[in-house]
């Protein structure tokens, strides 16, 4: 696993990100989440399952267990703005319901995580390796599953010298102000998505790329570029790191999803036995 230590005022503001992404949200996108959910948890249903959603971030996932049932979510991020950003999502959605928790929270805080109480399902996507020590967020993700409860989470993929080539990047960006971030921000949507266009435009299908980008759990490619770009703490591990780190401590491995030799998210469902 590698690291990358950060100071506070480097910190990537990703519910600034977020807002944007929510304020143009479609059922569309709300249904793909809920398909990620249920394909990647193997359940049809979340019905009578408490939810917890560690780095809510826009709290599409949250919403999407709600909408399939769960009994109760409780959501939580570092980041203020991403708790609005769920806030206003509880808001439009289930505005009535009193089962749906969003609140500020740190995963690094062992004593904060432990007063959540027990879940049948944790999750955190991409969140992990955001918070400046991933092993200490890895560690404290498991203290609130319950007995043959499941951790779904999601943590970038080690690609050596790469890695570090895009942690200059993401440093950089953030040392930008605001007005200079294109400078980075462009340049790097071209590197990561020019080749996918330009086969889409070979083969006589200009923006279906772009198109059909939401079918990706929901999300939004340009979006997902800023979060990328900016995404900074920056730690990432290779699959069997994290494989291993769980299995030594008695959970199962039941889905992996790799990104091969790409960059993005390797994604694990574990359960606790």
């Amino acid at each position: 696993m590698v690291s990358n230590s950060v100071k506070d005022d480097m910190r990537f503001e990703f519910g600034e990100n977020w807002g944007h992404f929510v304020a143009n949200l479609t059922d569309t996108q709300i249904q793909e989440a809920e398909n990620s959910l249920r394909s990647m948890l193997d359940l049809e249903s979340l019905a009578g399952k408490r939810f917890l959603d560690i780095g809510t971030g826009s709290g599409l996932f949250s919403l999407a267990a709600m909408r399939l049932g769960a009994s109760h979510v409780h959501s939580f991020d570092y980041d203020i703005f991403s708790v609005n950003c769920a806030k206003e999502l509880r808001r439009r959605y289930f505005p009535d319901s009193k089962n749906w928790i969003v609140e500020q929270g740190d995963a690094l805080d062992e004593s904060y995580i432990r007063s959540l109480g027990k879940f049948d399902i944790v999750y955190s996507w991409g969140v992990l390796h955001h918070t400046g020590h991933l092993q200490s967020g890895m560690r404290n993700a498991l203290l609130p599953i319950k007995k043959n409860g499941k951790l779904f989470i999601a943590i970038y993929n080690d690609q050596g010298q790469l890695s570090s080539f895009w942690a200059t990047i993401k440093r950089t960006y953030n040392t930008l102000s605001p007005p200079w971030r294109f400078l980075v921000l462009y340049p790097s949507f071209v590197l990561i998505f020019a080749m996918k266009i330009a086969g889409d435009i070979l083969r006589g299908r200009a923006i279906s790329f772009w198109r059909n980008y939401s079918r990706q759990r929901g999300m939004s490619a340009w979006r997902d570029v800023v979060d990328w770009v900016g995404g900074y703490p920056f730690e990432v591990a290779k699959p069997d790191d994290i494989v291993e780190f769980h299995l030594s401590r008695g959970l199962e491995l039941r889905r992996l999803k790799t990104v091969g030799c790409g960059h993005g998210c390797n994604e694990f469902v574990f359960q606790k036995g």
